[in-house]
């Protein structure tokens, strides 16, 4: 299949502006950029062709040709996003037929000795221009030339053979499986200048190129927008040296007790001796039977909350050091860490879940719980804190993922923006464009939006998830304490913190919309609420002020994170069915659409 060569455009968006100059780091088309993150390259009756005018091509079509080409300095970089970052690579997407004109084979080998054979004619034809390429053959290819090689200046770039996508050993599929995504044509074939097209809008949206998974991608940014060290001249070498920054996070095992992860020795030492762990999760599968009310109205609702998480992150202050033992500790709601108290026999509000448990249940005893979760108990409960015997706390907070939160919010709600969802909407308004939004047709620009604004949920998703990485493909446990729990990135009281802050958010917009409306949910699971109602809709259960507006920090319908969409009404004699056989209403979610009615399964 030919690249499509249709409305490309030749400039990338306009990027979020840079949070450490306060300066766009990207252009628009009346400021064209000197060098572009990514280009395609195909191959045609007239030659070779570029989704980039401003970026020339290979002057031959052979081997050594294309990689003197991609010696000569071309117009390729991802540009640092913060003054202590470094540069990316830039990145060429080869088209099937760039791949047959270079004779280079329609599949990535098979065998190691067939992959052997192609990797080193490709090392002969790049030596005889001083370049060098990765030592793995695989869809994915680093070429470079060092600094002072014969044959032109320093090179480094990334190749995509786009074909390859998907293939190779299963390390390779993992780790291309993003790239294979974003390559994928409306048509559903992989497309170079797709794949081209979409990384320069990823770029120029997170200020990063998409990393091997949506987990890394999502701490790779973290690190072009918060780098953790600087580069500093020795004035007596001449030397430069890295130096870590303040606030950055520390390497090595910095694990407490309570949240240490599900693979750690530590939490299996606990669980030995018949202690307890941090549980400060995501709602799951909590469900009380609707009452009477609620069981005569003919609908459920089901409302989900857009990226809950980035409706907290920015603001949110994390530790940045090891969270350090105190006993006795004196209450203060600004310390981030956890802390051993006792929320049983606290009276709470019997319509919702408890907001301290991921269970949704009443505590049985003590356990271990984020300063938000306190917070909000002491603040709306009552809890008295001085109870507290113990705590992990830390000695100093950061902001740390303000940058990162930023960049992922602007992407996803400008991605939103160009399939019809904005801010502001009216609630109708945006559940009409909600429910059409995925409906791209032969819209280029639409399905591009539609896959970033996926991509982007994964990557902030993903990005949580890593501080708690189990690294499943890592089976031996030394093994796996030596290459990530002893990385800056493995810090899973950290997802804790994140998860607890929104949970609470949740909770505290739940509690607001039943003492104004007197609605509540009678399930919930994640980010799914389940509420009864007269119509299948969610607007009757928005709270309105004086000024015809949903009043704020209550349910309210919208893409900005926080707010919430509508995914589908079901029956309310099919949930009542479900919960007397013992299942969760969550299980009838994607059985109904949002007008009540069954969804038609495919055969």
């Amino acid at each position: 299949m030919a690249p499509y060569r249709g409305r490309t455009p030749a400039t990338p968006r306009t990027a979020v502006p840079s949070r450490s100059t306060g300066t766009s780091k990207s252009t628009t088309a009346a400021a064209k950029p000197s060098r572009w993150p990514a280009v395609g390259l195909d191959i045609t009756d007239d030659g070779w062709t570029l989704d980039i005018d401003q970026v020339p091509p290979p002057a031959g079509g052979k081997l050594s040709d294309w990689f003197s080409w991609l010696g000569t300095g071309l117009p390729l970089r991802v540009e640092r996003v913060h003054d202590a970052g470094r540069n990316g690579d830039g990145i060429v997407c080869l088209s099937a037929a760039a791949v047959k004109k270079l004779g280079l084979p329609a599949e990535l080998p098979k065998t190691d000795k067939a992959r052997a054979q192609l990797h080193k004619k490709l090392l002969a034809a790049a030596a005889s221009v001083g370049m060098e390429l990765s030592e793995e053959l695989g869809p994915t290819v680093h070429v470079f030339r060092r600094k002072g090689a014969a044959g032109g200046p320093r090179t480094s770039l990334r190749i995509v053979i786009t074909p390859w996508l998907g293939q190779g050993t299963e390390k390779q599929k993992v780790t291309n499986e993003q790239a294979a995504r974003m390559a994928r044509h409306p048509s559903g074939e992989p497309d170079a200048f797709t794949l081209a097209r979409r990384t320069r809008v990823f770029v120029s949206d997170l200020g990063i190129a998409p990393g091997s998974t949506p987990a890394t991608t999502g701490m790779l940014l973290l690190d072009a927008v918060r780098p953790r060290v600087q580069w500093v001249k020795d004035d007596e070498t001449g030397e430069w040296e890295p130096q870590k920054r303040e606030g950055a996070l520390p390497s090595g095992d910095t694990t407490i007790p309570p949240a240490a992860g599900v693979r750690h020795p530590l939490t299996r030492a606990l669980a030995d001796k018949g202690e307890g762990v941090c549980q400060e999760e995501d709602y799951k599968f909590w469900a009380r039977f609707p009452t009477e009310a609620e069981a005569a109205l003919p609908y459920t609702a089901v409302v989900d909350t857009c990226a809950s998480y980035l409706s907290v992150t920015e603001t949110l202050r994390l530790p940045a050091g090891p969270l350090e033992y105190c006993s006795n500790p004196a209450w203060d709601p600004k310390t981030a860490g956890l802390w051993w108290a006792d929320f049983t026999g606290l009276e709470v509000d019997e319509l919702l879940p408890h907001p301290a448990t991921f269970h949704g249940e009443a505590p049985l005893g003590p356990d271990w719980y984020a300063t938000g979760t306190v917070n909000y108990m002491v603040t709306e409960y009552g809890y008295d804190p001085s109870g507290i015997t113990d705590a992990y706390l830390s000695t100093h907070t950061v902001p740390l993922l303000k940058e990162w939160t930023g960049r992922l919010r602007a992407a996803y709600k400008r991605a939103y923006a160009d399939l019809g969802l904005y801010d502001g909407q009216d609630p109708q308004e945006f559940l009409d464009a909600y429910a059409v939004h995925k409906q791209t047709g032969d819209d280029l620009e639409k399905a591009d939006a539609l896959l970033l604004a996926t991509l982007y949920k994964q990557v902030y998703k993903g990005g949580i998830g890593k501080w708690t990485d189990r690294a499943r493909a890592i089976a031996d446990d030394e093994e796996w304490l030596e290459k990530v729990v002893a990385t800056w990135h493995y810090r899973p009281e950290l997802r804790f913190i994140i998860v607890a802050a929104a949970r609470i958010a949740a909770h505290r917009r739940m509690r607001k919309t039943l003492k104004l409306t007197g609605r509540a949910p009678f399930a919930v699971n994640v980010d799914a609420w389940f509420y009864a109602t007269e119509a299948p809709s969610p607007l009757e259960l928005l709270a309105f002020g004086d000024n015809d507006k949903p009043v704020p920090g209550t349910l309210r319908l919208g893409i900005a994170p926080g707010s919430a969409k509508h995914e589908s009404s079901i029956p309310m004699g099919a949930v009542i069915e479900a919960m007397n056989n013992r299942e969760h209403p969550s299980r009838l979610t994607h059985d109904y659409g949002t007008d009540g009615k069954p969804v038609e399964q495919a055969a």
